[in-house]
């Protein structure tokens, strides 16, 4: 899976500004549909009080923290699947992604066109999750048909069936516009439709795009001078709950301001002053970090601290190599401990007295915080 998280939703909904917040690559923004035609790229840094409390205690030259990769991805509109807007172009840009974080218009401003003319977070979440489900139907129909031909083959034979017991699953589910990955595949029949690469397949993520009032308050069911309340932000997360991940509210406009106070001290005096423990980005940032199924481990010392991503149960050994491949090659050991260790005994001395200070072989399994020093034959 690709380690990195594509940015989606209709237009004007608030995507690019998002991104221009995430990265130091600015994305094209504008007040009017498919503003933004080629997917921008941006890295952003992991937010991780843990790194910064260990160059506290290392007082080291440099501090480098996990990173994860956003897409911005062009507005899809209804019949994107049937090349509308500029849909096909787009739908490819999807298949790329590790995840995808939907971004969901929860806000009322008479001055920002919206697609449909009207803010309806449950309409515009079912309007691309319908046409996403309908651009793996027509993948999931052509590869069938190559399966059914294959049947015929008998030293294809096999491989065929589980292919099309899996699409099977797949293809009710994406005919009512939900998504593949609520099929309950046995392992060899993911595998055998990995190479179908359904956008669907892809966790996802949902983004409330609210704006500074609700943000800053933390009240998202707001009174409407008609009597009645706005529950756009209510709607996603009920959504959300039943497919099982996650809805991040984040004020767009609030975050490209913020974005643009180089100093991190001014920042987190700005966020303070509003009564914020931290940005909305923050929290997308870790969210899509969770949801890609990666953790982090930290090498710490005199020259440098930093943070270094891996996938959940990786093995000492291929942490080593997100290092240096020759780290993994030649891997002897690596001395452990976890950084709530260093927190509570100050020094790696007292880690040792404390027999907190580990040696672990090929086998360990690398802990999220875990703090390593790899020895390795050159």
């Amino acid at each position: 899976m690709a380690l990195n998280c594509g940015i989606l939703g209709l237009p004007n909904v608030g995507k690019s500004t998002i991104f221009s917040a995430l990265s130091a690559a600015p994305a094209e923004a504008a007040n009017y549909p498919f503003c933004t035609i080629d997917p921008n790229v941006g890295i952003a840094a992991v937010p991780d009080e843990r790194l910064g409390r260990l160059a506290a205690i290392f007082k080291p030259r440099r501090v480098i923290p996990a990173a994860v990769e956003f897409v911005d991805i062009a507005g899809l509109v209804k019949g994107a699947s049937r090349g509308e807007g500029l849909g096909n172009q787009f739908l490819s840009h999807i298949r790329e992604v590790g995840i995808t974080a939907q971004v969901v218009r929860c806000f009322d401003n008479p001055g920002i066109i919206h697609v449909n003319n009207r803010v309806d977070p449950e309409s515009d979440m079912e309007t691309i999750n319908i046409e996403l489900a309908l651009a793996d139907l027509e993948t999931l129909t052509k590869r069938r048909e190559r399966e059914e031909r294959a049947l015929k083959i008998p030293a294809e034979k096999k491989a065929a069936e589980t292919a099309l017991s899996a699409f099977a699953k797949i293809g009710p589910l994406l005919e009512e516009g939900k998504p593949a990955r609520n099929a309950s595949l046995a392992d060899d029949e993911e595998a055998a439709v990995y190479d179908c690469h359904f956008i669907t397949m892809k966790k996802q993520l949902y983004v409330c795009n609210v704006d500074e009032a609700q943000f800053v308050s933390g009240e998202f069911s707001v009174s409407l001078s008609n009597g009645n309340e706005q529950r756009y932000v209510e709607a996603v997360r009920r959504r959300a709950a039943e497919e099982g991940t996650e809805a991040v509210p984040i004020c767009g406009k609030f975050e490209a301001e913020l974005a643009g106070i180089e100093d991190p001290e001014e920042k987190q005096a700005f966020l303070e002053e509003l009564g914020l423990k931290e940005s909305g980005l923050a929290a997308l940032i870790r969210a899509a970090y969770r949801l890609l199924g990666l953790r982090t481990f930290f090498t710490a010392g005199a020259d440098e601290c930093r943070a270094w991503t891996i996938h959940a149960g990786d093995k000492a050994p291929r942490a080593a190599g997100v290092i240096h491949t020759d780290f993994e090659k030649g891997f002897i050991k690596a001395e452990v401990y976890g950084c709530e260790d260093i927190f509570t005994c100050g020094t790696e001395a007292k880690i040792k007295e404390a027999g907190r200070y580990r040696m672990e072989g090929r086998d360990y399994v690398v802990q999220d915080g875990d703090v390593m020093f790899f020895k390795f034959n050159a």
